[in-house]
């Protein structure tokens, strides 16, 4: 039976044809083989696009270039934090402008998957929660909690009537044909054990009772309550997913990864088109899948503070679409081609019977069979990864190309093989330097301001935690101390043990040494031979978060920050300094005046910058005119260590260039400048370098796109 969603809400659902596009309109039903849209089963592709991850004016140009590239739907996630930074005050302006996007979208002639959540994940600070859910006495996250249900519920529903005021819901007429409830919850449900079954339960009845018209999913969730339907993320979701837990829901695919999200010291993963076509034909043959959506297929850049724990400011390059929304060949055309074949025979992969069938050791055919109209789709499949192999089908051979399927129209012609691609799609990002920032005198910059205990206003006798105590309103937490040194300690050194992410040690005024964790680590340790004061000295320790955690069971306990400090002077006589009073500072000066911007430049004293390669904490400002034309622009900072940029009061991004990876490199150098960011002249660029860099060396380029027409590797495309 088809899950009509009428039935669950008493309202029969109508769609007006949308003028210009291709979205026909109709009631949205599904059944057990696909959704269906004005009583037409649909084969769709689709990909994800997150709107705060480029610029309002990007939007077309994304948009239409994955049309072009045969996608069906742009899915995205809602950005909790963006828009509800206080309880009640929310923003949807800008890059948040949530309801233009969509509009856009409809505008196109495309359909809309709301990704409402309101938890996220997505490499993307908190996971989309905002900080302040924190603060709540008793709020668990993710559980059967009242106070966490209250706020979730309350956000759900905001996004769902502001979509419904603007008539953008399928079932007004509207792009939006789906919407999701939480996100891949079955990765931590049973850390709540009872509390957590109760709370899917609870998310799904809430979601359908908001009266959307369109079918609700949760992705990842294998016991999501009727009529929500369950889908697959991952990589291989033919051969990982193990279906709908009803025959009446249709195979989706929410989440397949055209490469994997980049962390500071780790290198891109490349993902080739032909492994990612494999998956999506396996899908479709094996799995009875009718939507696919490519995560990411724009991936863009975190900018500000946005990104996760140790993400890059870049943001799966390697998609169709690469960071700056240029095309990235041959993965964009190679998907392109297997999106046409496909729907050549959409009619009999939505009503054919499906057949398998071995064709040898590692090979198999699924075939696809209509019997009112004769109709027959075959996929002929070779799992074998390293040699080509003759089959027989139909009377007929068939090579096969190793870990590939060829899809046969009529059974007969082949009109797509997976690991075949077209030489001639084959491009790669041509880098053209526009501006170098090498003259000394063009520079101003000014040392921020080393905190005291005497300057700090909040003290306690424990370290406190860090994110609590920022409320992500900085990466910096400053943790100070003042103690009297009478130990006969010859050889003293600083130990800090640390759950965040990075530690810079001063010591007296003087700065003495930095350590860092990393992504796949929790923790790290410092350790600094020291030259101690006889009397008083002072220690001031500034804790960074480079992102905050986005994802696990109990994130709101979770600890970051310092957890122990002590000067040991030999294995049985040391200082611990845990129960001494510490003073507390959220931020930087520079941070709390705003002098990124334009108008709060003269809140300090600029000096001729000395540029020496070991200042820390130093502000640089510069001014530059923009690159003519529309190429894309980006910033090179090779010759920087860590910390932040903005452009005309706009942060790019964090930027961490010290962290190499196990070649040496650094896993971003690049730091895209969105053209809507720019003026003609006259643009202001500031830098916030925490270790060291060197402004000087610092450069603008503008990218294109080249095509090339002989055989390369695919790393090529990763400049």
């Amino acid at each position: 039976m088809e899950g009509r969603w009428w039935l669950y809400w008493g309202a029969v659902v109508i769609i007006i044809m949308i003028e210009g596009g291709h979205v026909e309109g109709g009631e949205v039903t599904y059944d057990g083989r696909s959704l269906i849209i004005d009583g037409k089963r649909k084969l769709l592709f689709s990909g994800s696009i997150h709107y705060p991850r480029s610029t309002p004016e990007m939007w077309p140009s994304l948009i239409s270039k994955a049309k072009e590239g045969g996608l069906d739907v742009i899915q995205t996630y809602v950005f909790w934090n963006l828009h509800e930074p206080q309880p009640g005050q929310y923003d949807f302006s800008g890059r948040n402008d949530l309801v233009r996007f969509i509009k856009e979208i409809e505008a196109q002639g495309l359909y809309a998957c709301l990704r409402i959540g309101p938890f996220i994940e997505a490499e993307w600070t908190y996971g989309g929660f905002p900080f302040w859910l924190h603060d709540f006495p008793g709020i668990v996250y993710r559980s059967d909690n009242e106070p966490f249900k209250f706020y979730m519920q309350n956000f759900t529903t905001k996004i769902v009537k502001m979509m419904k005021s603007e008539s953008l819901f399928a079932s007004q007429g509207g792009p939006i044909i789906l919407s999701q409830i939480e996100n891949e919850y079955g990765n931590i449900e049973a850390a709540f054990k009872k509390k957590g079954v109760s709370y899917v339960r609870w998310a799904a009845k809430m979601a359908v009772e908001l009266q959307t018209g369109v079918p609700w999913i949760m992705c990842k969730q294998i016991d999501a309550p009727d009529p929500i339907i369950n889908t697959c993320n991952g990589m291989r979701c033919g051969e990982t997913f193990s279906g709908p837990n009803s025959p009446n829901k249709p195979s989706l695919w929410t989440e397949n990864w055209t490469s994997f999200y980049q962390v500071y010291g780790g290198k891109p993963y490349i993902r080739s088109a032909e492994d990612i076509a494999f998956h999506v034909a396996l899908f479709i043959a094996r799995i009875n899948g009718s939507y696919i959506n490519y995560y990411m297929y724009h991936g863009g850049t975190n900018l500000g503070r946005t990104g996760a724990a140790y993400v890059t400011t870049s943001y799966y390059d390697q998609s169709p679409l690469d960071e700056y929304g240029l095309i990235r060949q041959p993965k964009w055309g190679h998907l392109k081609e297997l999106h046409a074949a496909m729907k050549q025979c959409s009619a009999t992969l939505l009503q054919g019977v499906r057949t398998n069938f071995s064709l040898g050791q590692y090979q198999e055919a699924y075939v696809f069979q209509e019997e009112t109209r004769g109709g027959c789709v075959a996929f002929l499949t070779n799992y074998d990864g390293l040699h080509n192999v003759t089959v027989q089908f139909h009377n007929t051979s068939f090579e096969l190309l190793p870990k590939s399927i060829s899809i046969l129209r009529d059974c007969e012609t082949v009109i797509f093989n997976t690991a075949k691609v077209n030489t001639e799609q084959h491009n790669k990002r041509i880098l053209k330097r526009t501006q170098k920032f090498d003259s000394r005198d063009s520079w101003k910059e000014f040392k921020d301001v080393l905190p005291k205990i005497e300057d700090t206003s909040l003290e306690s006798n424990t370290f406190l935690e860090h994110m609590n105590t920022t409320k992500d309103k900085s990466d910096y937490l400053w943790y100070t101390l003042r103690f009297e040194h009478n130990l006969s300690c010859t050889e003293p050194v600083l130990h800090v043990e640390s759950f965040g992410h990075v530690a810079h040690a001063y010591l007296n005024n003087i700065y003495i040494g930095a350590a860092h964790g990393s992504h796949n680590v929790k923790g790290f340790t410092m350790d600094i031979p020291i030259m101690l004061n006889d009397g008083i000295n002072n220690i001031s320790i500034v804790s960074v978060m480079v992102g905050l955690p986005d994802s696990g069971a109990f994130l709101e306990r979770k600890f970051t920050g310092l957890r122990k400090v002590e000067i040991q002077c030999t294995e049985t006589e040391f200082y611990n300094f845990k129960n001494y009073t510490w003073g507390y500072q959220v931020g930087l000066l520079g941070e709390k005046l705003q002098i990124y911007r334009e108008e709060n430049l003269d809140n300090v004293v600029w000096k001729q910058s000395e540029t020496s390669i070991n200042r820390t904490f130093t502000w640089y400002k510069t001014f530059f005119d923009a690159p003519m034309g529309n190429d894309p622009v980006t910033l090179n900072l090779s010759t920087m260590g860590k910390g932040e940029a903005w452009v005309n009061g706009l942060s790019i991004g964090r930027y961490w260039v010290s962290f190499l990876d196990s070649d040496g490199n650094p896993s971003q150098t690049m730091y895209h400048i969105p053209r809507s960011f720019l003026r003609t002249s006259g643009n202001l660029l500031v830098l916030l370098e925490e270790i060291g860099g060197n402004p000087l060396q610092t450069f603008l380029n503008t990218v294109s796109i080249i095509n090339v027409h002989e055989d390369i590797t695919y790393y090529h495309l990763s400049q």
